[in-house]
């Protein structure tokens, strides 16, 4: 049986503290959602926010209108007149999501109403929207409250809607309180009492257990599911995307129509907009989630891939890696030396894991594209030829002015000189080295990530390490430098991504 998926990182997910997309930014994530991972609907803002939201949704259902997605597009609205409806219908969208109370404890401490002046507001809404052409779902605003402390008034609420022209009925544990058990009973009698009616579960993980409920609502025959990318959303967030169809993929016999290549470049891109950091270890996005750091695990892939389970990278668009530290082992090593191709006997192997080794336990950032310098460092030179070196180079800065780096570069043998201006040294830096490159009609690969990080407690004499993500064709690899200078540690790992490119 199909499961529809609502993503409502743009309105939910926006209420992460901090969170602001601009309307670009909006427009772009609404067809990464819609037309590469392919959810089936998306929630995209709440009405009367601001102008600049006006502006965003009115672009949103602009496009969505031309490429015939319109109708997958929803804004929430509130119960409150004409208001909201006149929002909504300037904003070009079809679909309302209304909020109501599915408790009585809100309404009666919030709106001061009856529950029968509540079917009354509503009903008379659901009119309106009728009249105007428009399609309506309904939130029922704390409803795992409402389950928990007043099921009369629940019950009450959706023998009424359940009459009414709404399409879906969507239950929010809004306070996140609930258990899986919780949620099995509760879905289940709503499903069981009301069969015709088309249920969505929205979770919240203040008890990090939102893909458990989701899991378990899915479980029960609700037909559709709310998610945020990245398990944005206020306090600790809503369901993850990511994790929830990799749970339901491999847990249940629901279809799904979500292509889960995509996942990965999405939530990476709303991690650039939203400026919150995917954790290394998050489930299916995080980016130590497919590497091993044990060498038994990476003898054991070797052999019989013993250490695989269902959630293969390739899912997901990524590839398995084998860490690098003081648990990896020989097995590790020589895993990363087999995809590069670099063959060592016993003993060198030998040696190059006690280094490995040595710098894990001084906490040293091992990544396979050190493996080279390592290398070159234990066997004085005999792993790796370094064909490109940097002879010389001068930085400048000037208030007020253009920094200026003047680059003296060594490629196969041969001396390259240029001057070049930036907006930085290390920028002026680059700025040289593509002159050379651009003479010399090479390509230089993309640079997509650029991170500086010192020890914690570290003071300004202290080691600054850069760490620079590239991108190669299809190829995504990651260079380290370490140095007291920031600039020179980031030369020194744009020196090392020259020659593994090379």
């Amino acid at each position: 049986m199909q499961i529809e998926i609502m993503d409502t990182t743009l309105r939910d997910g926006e209420q992460t503290s901090g969170v602001s997309y601009t309307a670009s930014e909006k427009l772009h994530i609404s067809r990464l959602l819609l037309e590469d991972v392919k959810v089936d609907r998306i929630e995209i803002a709440s009405a009367r926010v601001s102008a600049g939201e006006l502006e965003a949704v009115q672009r949103i259902t602009k496009w969505a209108d031309q490429n015939g997605h319109l109708e997958r597009i929803e804004v929430l609205a509130f119960i409150d007149g004409m208001k909201s409806i006149e929002w909504i219908r300037d904003a070009g969208a079809k679909v309302v999501n209304i909020l109501s109370k599915g408790s009585l404890k809100h309404l009666t401490g919030q709106l001061r109403k009856t529950p029968e002046d509540h079917v009354s507001d509503i009903g008379k809404m659901l009119d309106i929207l009728v009249k105007s052409g428009m399609k309506a779902n309904i939130y029922l605003e704390d409803w795992s409250n409402g389950m928990r402390h007043s099921r009369g008034y629940v019950f009450f609420l959706l023998d009424r809607l359940k009459n009414m022209p709404v399409q879906r009925v969507m239950l929010p544990d809004t306070l996140g309180i609930l258990s899986p058990d919780e949620v099995y009973r509760f879905c289940r009698e709503m499903c069981e009492r009301y069969p015709d009616v088309h249920f969505d579960f929205h979770a919240h993980n203040d008890y990090d257990l939102a893909v458990a409920n989701t899991l378990t609502a899915a479980k029960t025959g609700v037909r559709g599911i709310h998610t945020t990318v990245n398990g944005l959303g206020e306090r600790a967030g809503n369901t993850p995307l990511a994790s929830i169809v990799a749970v339901l993929k491999d847990y249940t016999g629901r279809q799904l129509n979500v292509n889960e290549e995509k996942l990965t470049f999405l939530s990476r891109m709303v991690e650039t907009f939203s400026g919150v950091r995917i954790p290394a270890n998050k489930p299916v996005v995080g980016e130590n989630v497919f590497t091993q750091a044990c060498g038994v695990h990476a003898d054991g892939d070797s052999k019989d891939k013993l250490y695989y389970n269902d959630l293969l990278p390739e899912r997901f668009g990524r590839v398995r890696k084998y860490a690098l530290g003081k648990t990896s082992g020989k097995s590790n090593i020589l895993k990363n030396l087999e995809e590069m191709g670099i063959p060592l006997d016993a003993e060198a192997m030998q040696r190059v894991t006690n280094r490995v080794i040595e710098l894990g336990d001084r906490k040293e950032n091992v990544t396979a594209e050190d493996l080279p310098y390592i290398i070159s460092d234990v066997l004085q030179n005999e792993g790796i030829e370094q064909k490109i070196k940097i002879r010389n180079y001068s930085l400048n800065v000037a208030k007020g002015l253009k920094s200026v780096a003047t680059l003296s570069i060594e490629i196969k043998g041969e001396c390259y000189e240029e001057t070049s201006a930036g907006d930085g040294q290390y920028d002026a830096f680059m700025n040289a080295l593509k002159k050379i490159y651009t003479i010399l009609n090479m390509n230089l690969p993309k640079l997509t990530d650029y991170v500086v990080t010192i020890p914690p407690g570290g003071k300004t004499d202290a080691l600054v390490e850069t760490v620079i993500t590239w991108q190669n064709g299809e190829r995504e690899f990651k260079t380290r430098g370490l140095d007291p200078d920031q600039t020179i540690s980031a030369i020194q790992a744009t020196v090392k991504m020259l020659n593994i490119v090379v």
